[in-house]
């Protein structure tokens, strides 16, 4: 049986649509091109010392 007092402490309020873009953009995410420009840099520096 659900427990109503238990699911309220849970309750997390959702963000405003004016806050989301501040929470994105404080927020560190790694998304492709973060990952994209790692490798491409790591190839780069690999390659360097071979010259």
């Amino acid at each position: 049986m659900l427990n109503f007092d238990e699911e309220i402490k849970k309750f997390e309020k959702s963000l405003e649509p004016d806050e989301i873009d501040d929470a994105l953009v404080s927020a560190d995410i790694t998304d492709m091109d973060d990952i994209m420009f790692k490798i491409m840099k790591d190839a780069s520096d690999d390659k360097s010392h071979l010259q």
